[in-house]
């Protein structure tokens, strides 16, 4: 909530906390204290947030870690001068808990929610990384596309009126509908402000100041981010992740973990599954930058892709199969009885899939656009230090994001996708 100032109100009780006084509030939670252990004077508390909104904290102690995150009033990565409502840890905490159990193993296991310091105490992921991180010094992660599209599949199929009975299913809606803050910075920094000028945008410049003025004045363009951006705001579809990147991944070469759920709120299902693939292929295109007289990178760009398919088709597997689950009151039992029932709903299915492809490859084109030409970018471009070898990898990742939101019908599978790359890639390098 706002006061008439415009600054967020916070809870009597608020306080942002430090590697001082972390400490000993974790020392009053004794169920805390005790995953730590020992003298709570001898406990390593360090700051490690690097993201755009939060306080993060890594605590450990001689009996094992945790991990802190707390909310503050404001956009962290503009200041005080962007106020934002502390009540996106709220929300955050309810998907954690609800995608966890429907994708178990998954996310990081939730020990406490405070809701005065807006704080959530969770599980340590040790050794794991953030898997862009991982991404960009070219490590192969095997196991990261198949738990992804588990955990897409589960918590997008079960928490749609096909797992859930509508009554449910509107309340749950209800009860995220208030993380309106959050959907506006998605619906105005994805949809809207790459397409315009605006203060929050910057580009590679001068090197792609004429594909950031073509894409402002591209009128079909603009037509389907708009379409798109009213599929965003209108289709409450799942309980979605909402900031689904490579840098809310963490993994190790066993084990995938999804993170940052604080965009939480049910949208459109291909929202995710496009947020996913959008900054693969971004990393794709990214590589080149990376590349040294060692390593081309030419044999980890093609796992990349690799990953994309590998990701989308155990996807669309699972998905598909959790159909003969359905719990909720869409598509009921009762109409597809008979001899043709089973091939009737088959073909529902497959529509259905095919329909969320769809909506997956625009999706992951407006977020390709928004990470080269908005307010927030990806280090996997900007790690790359000369700015012409940056933007040689940026100018076709757009021109891709472009084609992938503008016109989807023509890629009918997602080996049309990965393909599509590797012409513009090549086409670039010629």
């Amino acid at each position: 909530m706002s006061s008439d100032d415009g600054a967020i109100e916070v809870p009597e009780g608020y306080r942002p906390l430090d590697t001082d006084t972390l400490a000993p509030y974790l020392a009053g939670h004794p169920a805390l204290a005790a995953r730590l252990g020992g003298d709570p004077a001898g406990w390593r508390v360090d700051e490690v947030g690097d993201g755009n909104l939060n306080l993060v904290f890594l605590v450990r102690g001689p009996a094992g870690g945790l991990c802190v995150k707390q909310a503050l009033p404001y956009v962290r990565l503009v200041g005080e001068s962007w106020p934002l409502p502390l009540d996106r840890a709220f929300y955050e905490h309810e998907a954690l808990v609800e995608h966890g159990r429907h994708a178990p193993g998954l996310m990081p296991a939730v020990y406490r929610f405070d809701p005065t310091l807006m704080l959530t105490a969770m599980e340590l992921l040790e050794p794991h990384i953030i898997m862009r991180r991982g991404m960009i010094q070219g490590i192969r992660y095997p196991r990261a596309a198949d738990d992804m599209a588990e955990y897409m599949a589960r918590t997008l199929f079960f928490t749609s009126d096909l797992g859930m009975g509508a009554a449910e299913k509107k309340a749950r809606v209800a009860l995220f509908c208030g993380n309106t803050a959050l959907c506006k910075i998605t619906e105005d920094l994805i949809f809207t402000e790459p397409y315009m000028v605006h203060d929050n945008n910057r580009w590679t410049a001068p090197q792609l100041d004429d594909i950031a003025a073509a894409f402002r004045a591209d009128a079909p363009l603009k037509r389907a981010v708009s379409r798109l951006k009213c599929r965003f705001m209108g289709s409450a579809e799942a309980l979605i992740h909402g900031d689904l990147h490579t840098g809310s991944i963490m993994v190790t070469q066993e084990d995938t973990r999804v993170i940052d759920p604080e965009f939480a709120f049910y949208g459109p299902k291909g929202f995710d599954t496009g947020a996913f693939v959008g900054n693969l292929l971004l990393n794709y295109f990214s590589q080149d930058g990376h590349a040294s007289e060692r390593d081309d990178r030419s044999a980890y760009k093609a796992w990349v892709l690799e990953t994309v398919e590998a990701f989308w088709r155990g996807f669309a597997q699972r998905y598909g199969a959790l159909w003969a689950e359905r719990r909720g009151d869409a598509y009921p039992a009762a109409l597809f009885a008979g001899a043709d029932g089973a091939a009737s709903l088959a073909r529902a299915r497959d529509a259905a899939i095919a329909d969320l492809l769809s909506d997956t490859i625009q999706f992951a084109g407006a977020k390709m656009i928004r990470r080269l030409l908005g307010i927030a970018h990806n280090i996997d471009f900007e790690w790359i230090e000369d700015p012409d070898r940056r933007a040689a990898c940026e100018r076709p990742a757009l021109l891709l994001g472009r084609e992938l939101v503008a016109n989807p019908a023509a890629y009918p599978a997602i080996e049309a996708v990965t393909r599509a790359a590797q012409a513009l890639d090549a086409r670039s390098r010629t």
